[in-house]
């Protein structure tokens, strides 16, 4: 049983229990049976902060099914490892050596010093983000539903948790496309998405330099790597996006068309946030034009940054990615990034995990369109890359899906969330050193 196993299995134990408990009938508006593949459906999308869902969640499932729900969300957005690790810190009890490893190999975080600490910081983190998201969100449902204050709360809750851990689970029918006008709704959506999805040691660095300028402590801040790849290239794509949705969609009737040119505007940032990668939208994404669709594709496949709570190959991998295509157009033999030389070890696993995530999205996208053949391509490769970047943007309507079609939707999700290289590391068992040397011989390539 190695780490990877661990995790692995840890993530497929909730996600049964998860099914299991979304199953019951109480869980379930009308008080029948829930079907098995629906409840491993949601329990999956949920535990791999998806959003994906195959029924309407605010009408299908009651206040308790609804709780699980969240609940499964929350633990998603933490990390199989971050949550048990946490509930044995509650427990009292002291972190062996295995369980260090699995928290580190979790986070991606290097060393063994200071885990503790650090989810405490995570678990902080947490909680202050998704309170003010549930404290701004009030003042728009609380209006809306002066006679149901309760309810007001619970959608507040509801809504502020998915955003923070990058879920895109909703409880309206036509998720947030009735708020599109709304700035408070718009503006603290996406303020979750963009930090719970930026990475928690991002967060803690932020917070160190304001808390440093404030205290006017002489210590000069210096930002890690980490920091300025992971930030840089978010605001980048955040920029890019909001200006390509706009130049695609501002013609388009059934989207942008309609609105005024601010509103236009925030709703193109808006959707420019949610495919990295929460799956809330506040326009028709079944009436986006194709290029509008190819966009999102884009912005889903890469991601968020890592230690976060969102999918994709993440910001990094792309930034070395670019990095090592321009170390090539200059004639350089070495990557640099900001200034540092990238190790080649770092550089080898970024390949490792764009050729794996291609790997997948093919292999996914072939299977579905055997097994829904009626589907148009692009619809499938969204959705496929919706799934195994955990999104939950859909372009056609999952329920439309066949079972069939919905089985291999659920083994993606679960690939993206806990990673093709940890799967694979888990399938194959850790590898064993090798104290051999290899001739060196030239190839041609490109």
């Amino acid at each position: 049983m190695t780490v990877a196993r661990t995790i692995c299995l840890g993530f497929l134990a909730v996600i049964l229990v998860g099914a299991l408990l979304l199953m019951l009938p109480f869980s379930t508006a009308s008080g029948e049976w829930n079907s098995p593949v629906a409840a491993l459906f949601t329990a999956t999308s949920a535990v791999c902060v998806t959003g994906l869902s195959v029924v309407d969640v605010g009408k299908f499932y009651s206040f308790w099914g609804q709780f699980f729900l969240v609940l499964l969300v929350q633990v998603g957005g933490l990390g199989y490892m971050t949550a048990t690790t946490v509930l044995l810190l509650l427990l009292g009890k002291r972190l062996g050596l295995r369980e260090k490893i699995a928290v580190q190999q979790s986070l991606d975080v290097q060393g063994l010093s200071g885990l503790a600490g650090l989810l405490q910081s995570i678990i902080a983190t947490t909680l202050v983000f998704e309170l003010t998201g549930v404290i701004l969100l009030m003042t728009v449902f609380v209006p809306q539903y002066q006679d149901q204050p309760l309810w007001a709360l619970w959608q507040s809750i509801f809504h502020s948790v998915n955003a923070f851990n990058n879920a895109g689970f909703g409880l309206f029918s036509d998720n947030l496309v009735q708020y599109v006008t709304n700035p408070v709704m718009n503006f603290t959506i996406t303020g979750l998405i963009i930090f719970g999805g930026i990475g928690y040691g991002v967060i803690m660095e932020l917070y160190q330099w304001i808390r440093n300028r404030i205290m006017r402590n002489p210590c000069r801040s210096n930002f890690s790597l980490n920091f300025r790849v992971a930030t840089s290239t978010t605001i980048s794509l955040l920029i890019l996006g909001t200006i390509a949705f706009y130049a695609t969609e501002f013609r388009n009737p059934n989207t942008l068309g309609a609105l005024s040119l601010p509103h236009q505007l925030m709703a193109a940032w808006f959707q420019s946030v949610t495919p990295r990668t929460a799956g809330f939208n506040t326009i028709d994404i079944t009436k986006m034009t194709t290029a509008g669709l190819f966009i999102t594709i884009a912005l889903m496949f890469m991601g968020a940054s890592p230690g976060g709570t969102g999918g994709g190959i993440k910001t990094t991998t792309v930034r070395v990615l670019l990095d090592c295509t321009k170390a090539v157009l200059q004639g350089k033999e070495v990557v640099l990034g900001s200034q540092r030389q990238i190790p080649s070890a770092l550089i080898l696993k970024a390949v490792a995990v764009l050729v794996g995530s291609i790997g997948t999205v093919i292999g996914a996208t072939i299977l579905i369109a055997l097994t829904d053949a009626k589907l148009d391509f692009i619809h499938i490769l969204f959705e496929v890359v919706s799934a195994f970047a955990t999104v939950g943007l859909t372009a056609f309507g999952t329920a439309n899906l066949s079972i069939p079609g919905q089985l291999v939707i659920i083994a993606v999700m679960y690939v993206g969330r806990v990673g093709v290289l940890l799967l694979m590391s888990a399938i194959l068992g850790d590898p064993k050193p090798s104290f051999v040397n290899y001739p060196e011989e030239n190839l041609l390539v490109g």
